[in-house]
């Protein structure tokens, strides 16, 4: 049975290209550049946060980030970085009578910026606000307090092999991977997602009729 539904936030509900293409800007380094040795960074199972380490060693994205914002580069999530089938895809879980809800690792600033587009959503949750991070079991352990339903009854949806599919399926939840994005296609035929993931999907769409089927 399943009683809740959790999405991840990068390369689940939103298109990171203008981000990390502003982030290419921020550091004076030519977006291929930057999309490659980040995509190096990836295939290697390694953190994202690595990538800049190669262009600028010591690199603090923390401080970076309010660099950015006080020279009125800040983060920004509009419409139009949803990818298409978000909001058909979460309306039609709410309307069949799943718990929706929304966490990823993110900034407290995030969280805001999501909150503002009204997404289809019970409840909007990041890592900055919650003090813990992917792939650490506290997050998952935040999003069973929060969400409806024994964990077993709760799907976490994402991306990501590592932060995503794997500890939330170690902490008893049940698991999609939405193939797209960098990680998303680099991993879905991996055979530790093949065993940990109850589904494999190539767009949130296809979400409602497969959990209804499982309820």
């Amino acid at each position: 049975m399943v009683v809740s539904v959790v999405f991840d936030v990068g390369e689940t509900l939103l298109d990171d290209s203008r981000e990390f293409g502003a982030w290419a800007d921020w550091i004076a380094v030519p977006r291929h550049t930057f999309s490659a040795v980040l995509g190096a960074v990836t295939a290697q199972g390694r953190d994202n946060a690595e990538t800049f380490q190669y262009f600028r060693p010591g690199f603090d994205l923390a401080a970076e980030r309010r660099l950015r914002e006080e020279a009125g580069l800040g983060e920004r999530i509009e419409e139009s970085d949803l990818y298409p089938d978000v909001r058909p895809a979460l309306a039609a879980l709410r309307e069949s009578g799943l718990w929706v809800g929304i966490a990823g690792n993110q900034t407290t600033r995030a969280a805001e910026l999501l909150r503002s587009l009204r997404l289809p959503a019970e409840q909007i949750a990041t890592s900055g606000e919650w003090g813990v991070a992917k792939p650490n079991p506290q997050f998952f352990n935040h999003i069973i307090e929060i969400a409806p339903g024994k964990p077993d009854e709760i799907v976490y949806v994402g991306d990501h092999r590592d932060n995503d599919i794997l500890p939330a399926k170690a902490a008893g939840l049940r698991t999609a991977l939405i193939r797209r994005g960098p990680w998303g296609h680099l991993w879905a035929d991996d055979p530790a997602v093949i065993e940990a993931a109850d589904w494999r999907v190539d767009a949130l769409t296809e979400l409602p009729a497969l959990l209804a089927a499982a309820r």
